[in-house]
């Protein structure tokens, strides 16, 4: 029958249909709505075919509103509703007028345009929740993955992230952090945004001991006897009282509020969201994220802060100890020459005179030394990869250590080329630099020998004198002497931060240094 055949098309196009889809990926933007008033035209045709308005086939209607909510959210399923419910009550007046020999049963009639409607109005609902919580997913998404370094920007740009989130008029954040008896008040109202600091005293506990660490909202905070929701289930689902410390409810005027507990390693407070309207449980859920992020967004500033500090921390170290094995060594040398100087004067000036003249060119060496060092801490000299010449700087710092210690200084270098990264260049110069004084200041040494030898990944350096070694006697490794607290104490902090290793072996005939430093992978 006429029926029959409708159907068995109606499946063939639907196949039909499917077969395309698996394969075209990409349709037109007109196919959706094509496709779906087509099968409400199918829809109607079919019931016209078997019993008109109590067809079997009127369970189709609700297949098409289940579609249009899927593909259009609220607005689809209403419009579908709108559709269906016309063309059945224009089924049903044909039933009735048109064509009266079908006859029409008038109270499943009404029951099944009642159905249509409550099924439609339902649906537009859950489309309508729909769109919302997308909405929300996408407003999450957006937040922002870089802060600022500034901490007022951070906590300004955090604010407005969250009142965007929360769709909130005003934006509220209170918290200490450790070691801080103070609190940090932030406002953000109408694009404009307050930070304040306030003694722990002017907000007491902010929220009723009851709702300590728990979330919460409230639709008339003002009240001692509000009605308060919470989240958890530590409380009851509904506490009564005054949520706030009535300080903070009368400074910022707080009717609605939603509010969160903020826990972090940085910080400990609340988040509150002011004057929003038709609060629900669901902004609880959201807001809990919410409060997450900005716990994560100011833990992760700290740390970076702190990660800041420890770093300028660390070169002022580095910069103290490169001045005393360069400059201020060298400086002791060029007193003593002074004070032997002073003391020539008289008897054999023309000694005095050539002393003078290689301390005046120890101390332009020196502000060589220093000019180049400052020219180092640059960014732009750091940034490069070329060393300097490192060869010439070591035979300048020998020659120099044996007009001022009156020794002779051998120096042997094998493989060592000038394409050394700055950094390593300069490690490798005041590691030398400091063990020659060493030797020259503290072992009453007539000699000293100095061996560099680059081998693959590693500079090798040896030091030896023959002076009378150490306090110790006997060979120790870095691990030992920084154990045992001997040594020097400046080369092996230097080594140690370097990743190298150092050998002495110490004897009352002289000592030996054998250090390792290793190089970087990437160059040299």
């Amino acid at each position: 029958n006429t029926a029959s055949l409708l159907l068995s098309a109606y499946a063939g196009y639907a196949l039909l249909l499917f077969a395309v889809l698996c394969v075209v990926r990409t349709l037109p933007p007109w196919w959706p709505m094509a496709t779906h008033v087509f099968d409400i035209a199918a829809f109607v045709v079919l019931m016209y075919f078997t019993e008109g308005p109590f067809s079997p086939f009127f369970v189709y209607f609700i297949f098409s509103l289940a579609c249009a909510t899927l593909r259009w959210q609220w607005r689809g399923s209403l419009l579908t509703a709108v559709a269906a419910i016309v063309a059945y009550l224009a089924m049903g007046f044909y039933a009735s007028r048109v064509s009266p020999g079908h006859g029409l049963e008038l109270n499943a009639f009404i029951l099944r345009s009642a159905h249509l409607i409550v099924v439609g109005v339902l649906l537009s609902y859950l489309g309508a929740h729909q769109e919302r919580l997308n909405a929300e997913r996408s407003r999450l998404a957006a937040w922002p993955k870089q802060e600022s370094g500034e901490p007022r920007t951070v906590v300004r740009e955090l604010l407005e992230n969250a009142a965007t989130v929360l769709e909130a008029p005003r934006m509220l954040m209170v918290w200490e952090e450790p070691e801080e008896a103070i609190f940090h008040v932030a406002c953000l109202r109408d694009g404009e945004f307050v930070l304040s600091r306030e003694s722990l005293e002017a907000f007491g506990s902010l929220v009723a001991s009851p709702l300590a660490g728990e979330n919460f909202l409230c639709a008339d905070a003002e009240s001692d006897d509000a009605r308060i929701l919470t989240a958890s289930g530590r409380l009851k689902e509904e506490w009564q009282g005054a949520p706030l410390d009535r300080q903070l409810q009368a400074r910022f005027g707080i009717k609605a509020v939603l509010s969160w507990s903020l826990n972090g390693e940085a910080l400990n407070g609340r988040l509150f969201a002011l004057d929003k309207t038709g609060m629900t449980r669901d902004d609880l859920v959201l807001g809990d994220i919410v409060a997450g992020l900005a716990a994560a967004r100011m833990d992760h500033f700290a740390l970076r802060q702190r990660l800041r500090e420890s770093a300028a921390t660390e070169e002022r170290i580095k910069l103290s100890r490169d001045l005393h094995d360069g400059l201020l060594q060298s400086l002791t040398g060029v007193a003593l020459q002074l004070q032997v100087t002073r003391r020539m004067l008289e008897r054999d000036p023309q000694a005095a005179r050539e002393r003078l003249r290689d301390i005046q060119a120890a101390i332009a060496s020196e502000q060589n030394d220093l000019r180049s060092f400052v020219n180092r801490l640059k960014p732009a000299a750091l940034a490069g990869s070329a060393g300097w010449n490192l060869r010439l700087r070591l035979e300048e710092v020998c020659n120099r250590i044996e007009r001022q210690w009156g020794l002779r200084v051998k120096l042997s270098s094998q493989g060592l080329t000038n394409d050394l990264p700055v950094l390593v260049s300069d490690d490798v110069f005041r590691i030398v630099h400091e063990a020659l004084v060493n030797a020259a200041r503290h072992a009453e040494a007539s000699s000293l020998q100095v061996e560099i030898l680059r081998d693959g990944y590693s500079t090798l350096i040896t030091v030896a004198d023959d002076g009378h070694g150490f306090s110790f006697l006997g060979t120790y490794d870095l691990a030992t002497l920084q154990r045992i607290k001997a040594g020097p104490i400046t080369l092996k902090e230097r080594i140690s931060e370097l990743g190298g290793d150092l050998v002495i072996c110490s004897t009352t005939s002289g000592s030996r240094l054998d250090i390792q430093l290793p190089l970087p992978r990437g160059g040299g």
